[in-house]
């Protein structure tokens, strides 16, 4: 049986990843950074991905709000990046945005 993993958790204030005690209770507190990069690989390896590293979330967060059409400052601001620039660097959009954008404007 799969449950989702917010029903497990509750909707209680606090980190989204959090340990789970050998008898199954959650502890709404921060999991180390090594403790959730070991989780992920062994995910990673488990479902058959080759190469992966927690960077790839971040670059998948950021690339997939730009592609729905949120603004790169906000963007900036959800990833913690001090400048616009650094953002978009993770703007895998092509040619084609470019073009629909113009065109929005009715030339």
């Amino acid at each position: 049986m799969v449950v989702s993993w917010l029903k497990v958790r509750g909707d209680a204030p606090g980190a989204l990843l959090c340990p789970i005690r050998k008898g199954g209770e959650v502890q709404l507190r921060q999991m180390c950074p090594d403790a959730v990069l070991k989780i992920v690989r062994r995910r990673a390896k488990q479902a058959g991905v080759e190469s992966f590293s927690p960077h790839d979330f971040r670059r998948t967060f950021c690339s997939d709000l730009l592609d729905v059409g949120v603004d790169i400052v906000t963007v900036q601001k959800l990833a913690g990046h001090a400048s616009p620039v650094t953002t978009a660097k993770y703007d895998r959009r092509g040619e084609e945005t470019k073009r629909l954008a113009v065109q929005k404007l009715g030339f």
